[in-house]
């Protein structure tokens, strides 16, 4: 299903990306403060993840939402919506990817938009741990796309573990993500999450040295050259050609067997609306939903600003709802 835009809860002009709050605060009501349980576990290999719980409500649903790239529990959508799940009595759980809690990682690899492996071991032990009553997942940009990735890649058997998953503003297909993000406006995104990025990669490359070239890293200009340099390496993947063709989700949305929403405003400045996947490239567990506008990750409510992010996470719930 594709429906129209609902103009009551369309993203107006002054806000582009739900991004820019992180540039102009004033555009986007703060979300309220949610008072979060940190968990650190130990990985398989050596590392650590931290993982943010709202408080424990026994036999209600849990939402366990995968953030976006250099995102965190603090994001303005993770607020926004386990704010929402609080209100409505259900458990959430924002888990980090390594490096994005405030401490950086042990081990070079850190995280990446194909990352399914992270998102399988998290959803696992967290079934496995707490045993909710029912366990939805959701993702936000690169957190969506690894999961709607890891739908796809599990067929089946996902449905053993969740009763369904949602993707916001996921970018499904990376290399038209990536060009994209290397052009005109969108080049502000671009050297905000290059600002971060490398400062991480610096600090990392202190603790291991020679896993990449400190230099060339300086010089980075944009996403593509920075996955070359780090991201496709120290992942596995021979260079970001590479990297954005096996991490893409859409060539899995065929495969997906759990009910699935994919959220995507056709205005959203990180994935060309020519590149969305249509009806004939997802399997029929695959909810398309495309309003005209909504910005990456914003979906704000209100025509002037500042305006808020109500709708987002009871377009959310009221999918979960759908599919006990």
């Amino acid at each position: 299903m594709i429906p129209a835009t609902n103009s009551a809860y369309a993203t107006p002009w002054w806000l582009h990306g739900g991004n820019l709050q992180s540039i102009w605060p004033s555009l986007v009501t703060p979300e309220p403060r949610v008072a979060y349980r940190r968990e650190r576990w130990d990985t398989p290999d050596g590392d650590f993840i931290d993982l943010d719980w709202l408080p424990w409500v026994e036999g209600a649903p849990l939402v366990v939402l995968f953030h976006g790239l250099e995102g965190s529990s603090q994001s303005h959508y993770a607020r926004a919506i386990m704010h929402a799940l609080q209100q409505r009595g259900w458990n959430g759980c924002v888990p980090h990817f390594r490096g994005c809690s405030g401490e950086l990682n042990l081990l070079p690899r850190a995280y990446h938009s194909g990352d399914s492996a992270e998102i399988d071991w998290v959803l696992r032990r967290v079934a496995g741990q707490y045993k909710p009553a029912r366990l939805y997942a959701a993702g936000a940009s690169l957190g969506g796309n690894a999961l709607l990735k890891w739908a796809g890649e599990q067929g089946e058997a996902a449905g053993e573990l969740v009763s369904a998953v949602a993707a916001i503003s996921a970018p499904l297909d990376l290399a038209a993500a990536g060009h994209a993000l290397g052009r005109g406006f969108n080049m502000l995104y671009t050297r905000m999450f290059l600002a971060s990025l490398i400062k991480k990669s610096l600090a990392k490359l202190a603790l291991h040295p020679g896993i990449f070239d400190a230099a060339r890293l300086r010089e980075a200009r944009d996403l593509y050259e920075f996955d070359n340099l780090v991201t496709a390496p120290l992942h596995g993947f021979r260079d970001t050609d590479d990297y954005w063709a096996r991490a893409s989700a859409k060539p899995w949305l065929a495969r997906v067997a759990v009910p699935a929403l994919a959220l995507n405003a056709r205005n959203d400045p990180f994935l060309p609306a020519i590149a969305l996947p249509g009806p004939a490239d997802v399997s029929t567990s695959v909810t398309l939903e495309y309003p005209d506008t909504g910005g990456h990750c914003g979906f704000t409510a209100g025509a002037l600003p500042p305006g808020h992010l109500q709708w987002l996470p009871q377009r959310l719930i009221t999918f979960f709802e759908h599919h006990p």
